[in-house]
């Protein structure tokens, strides 16, 4: 019997954290799919092997809640009934009210409104001086002011919203550490129960807003909560990361979006993923990797897909390590694939087309003023400060 290939690669490691891709490379060369011991899953490099994990049905999002129970049921609950945590049928009863109010046409309805925040963003930015920080007067206020327009939260929790989601995401990361799992059980404590008075709020005097449309569905009060939070915590942390990953891999290499916004926005999404690592459970064996380097997983055994490694991939992408505003062919996977795949990417796709459009018209010669601050975290890659100058057009 061939022994199962494995990998020692440690993604606390700084230096992976800084920058994954020439480890990622070297592991997918010698493997598309290894077991790491010490985290006790096995690793996916390969953008075939990737791609083929998310679309099988044995494979599935099986949530188990995090110990100890009872102290971490407040951020337990919120995962315990999320369509994300969850398999058909279930996650198809969780996921079919939330798509049916996007696709009742709430976010082209947003498009204005985020030209008008955008604006309204990088006129504060400039009017404190020529340097602004992108990230905290920039990328990260407009989604949460977005996604909490289109729920319909009040603007005036942004800054509480931004502070539980990152509170909550940081949990994510191989190992947390103490502190972070108390700031995450008070930020879903704090987050839950603003959802339930908003929630009951709508019931009572309905709006024309998502949290509206949630609470007439067959949902529970816990269901809707979740749905919520979810919507918030992805529909913030994705785009804020994607934009400041592309927008300093961009900066770095002295380019401008293409004059087709939306291909640059798919090269953001692909070059330096957000989202770097998503599990699975295998609930039948499972051959995984090509024939020949495939691994048979095992009942209960775990699969991490590792994103921004399929990303990377030189059998799918040209010059994969080349960040080209204009690259016409790009299968990437970072909004996920099969039926897990992202609800909110359209909706993340026309921010960050709408915002990385408006920033280099208001700042055509923007530059780094600074060296940029990574957040320091591997499974959600990003920027907590990115220094920026221009002169405005």
């Amino acid at each position: 019997m061939p022994s199962v290939p494995t990998t020692s690669l440690d993604l606390n490691d700084p230096a992976v954290i800084a920058d994954p891709y020439p480890y990622f490379a070297a592991e997918r060369a010698e493997h598309p799919v290894a077991w790491h011991e010490g985290m006790g899953l096995y690793l996916v490099f390969s953008h075939a092997a990737v791609s083929a994990v998310q679309r099988d049905r044995r494979l599935g999002r099986l949530w188990t809640d995090k110990e100890p129970a009872s102290y971490l049921e407040p951020f337990n609950l919120l995962h315990r009934n999320q369509m994300m945590e969850n398999e058909p049928p279930t996650h198809t009863r969780l996921r079919r009210p939330v798509a049916s109010a996007f696709g009742r046409g709430h976010i082209e309805r947003l498009r204005p409104r985020v030209v008008e925040l955008a604006a309204g963003l990088l006129a504060d930015a400039g009017a404190r001086g020529g340097e602004f920080d992108v990230i905290a007067d920039y990328a990260e206020p407009l989604p949460v002011l977005v996604i909490a327009e289109l729920l319909g939260v009040p603007s005036g929790h942004v800054n509480e919203l931004r502070e539980w989601s990152q509170a909550i995401v940081r949990m994510y990361e191989p190992s947390p550490s103490a502190a972070v799992v108390d700031a995450a059980v008070a930020a879903s404590t704090d987050f839950a129960g603003l959802v339930r008075d908003l929630a009951a709020a709508r019931r009572a005097h309905p709006a024309d807003d998502l949290i509206t449309d949630l609470v007439a569905t067959e949902l529970s009060d816990d269901e809707v909560v979740a749905a919520v939070v979810l919507l918030l915590n992805a529909g913030h942390e994705a785009s804020v990361n994607v934009f400041g990953n592309g927008l300093v891999a961009m900066l770095r290499r002295g380019l401008v979006p293409a004059a087709d916004t939306a291909r640059t926005v798919e090269e953001m999404l692909r070059f330096d993923s957000a989202l770097q690592l998503f599990e699975r459970t295998a609930i039948e064996p499972v051959e995984v990797g090509p024939e020949g380097r495939s691994v048979t997983v095992e009942p209960g055994q775990k699969v991490a897909v590792l994103l921004g490694a399929a990303n990377r991939d030189p059998d799918v992408f040209e010059d994969p390590d080349a960040f080209r505003a204009d690259r016409e062919h790009n299968p990437h996977v970072a909004f996920g694939v099969g039926v897990h795949f992202c609800l909110g990417a359209p909706l993340a796709r026309m921010e960050l087309s709408e915002s990385l459009a408006h920033l280099f018209a208001v700042y055509p010669g923007l530059r780094l003023a600074g060296e940029p601050t990574s957040r320091g975290t591997f499974v959600l890659r990003g920027y907590h400060s990115v220094p920026v100058t221009g002169g405005s057009s």
